[in-house]
């Protein structure tokens, strides 16, 4: 088993506490396997949410259950049982920052895509900007309450082994 961490960075223009709207989120991830390395051609989505039994374990589940198409191998991947992304915050603003954990079977993901729908808060008034959506790879809005300009922009991603 592998255990991989997501790092993410942005450019947050005041808002900071980036996260994920809700627990039901769908993470896609650019999958590959670890036996013959090709790349899934499409992005896959795992929700901690959901679970999926796998055929080879025994009565044992994971969020995410895949059978390569190229060698067939079934491989999964399951994140901790205590699962709670993250926040990105102005404090790391720019820099890569830890995100996430995923133990990997049989697996590796070497891809993200932030689509969907994230949450923030206004760095200056504390405003809750619960609809964010990334899926463009930025998002612009503006702060009432501080009558400033937010936004988040320049999203980028790294895996590393955990």
């Amino acid at each position: 088993m592998v255990r991989l961490l997501l790092s993410i960075q942005a450019d947050l223009e005041n808002v900071t506490d980036l996260v994920p709207a809700s627990d039901s989120f769908d993470y896609f991830f650019q999958v590959k396997c670890s036996s013959c390395n090709e790349v899934h051609p499409k992005l896959v989505s795992v929700n901690s949410l959901e679970e999926r039994e796998v055929t080879s374990g025994k009565g044992s589940t994971a969020h995410f259950v895949w059978r390569c198409g190229l060698c067939k191998r079934e491989s999964s991947a399951k994140f901790d049982p205590s699962f709670k992304p993250q926040s990105y915050s102005a404090d790391v603003n720019g820099q890569f920052a830890p995100f996430l954990t995923i133990d990997c079977r049989g697996l590796e993901f070497v891809g993200f895509d932030p689509r969907g729908t994230w949450r923030c808060v206004g760095a200056e008034s504390g405003t809750v900007f619960d609809d964010v959506e990334l899926g463009e790879g930025e998002w612009v809005d503006y702060d009432e309450k501080a009558a400033l300009p937010v936004g988040i922009s320049n999203i980028e991603s790294k895996w590393t082994r955990a």
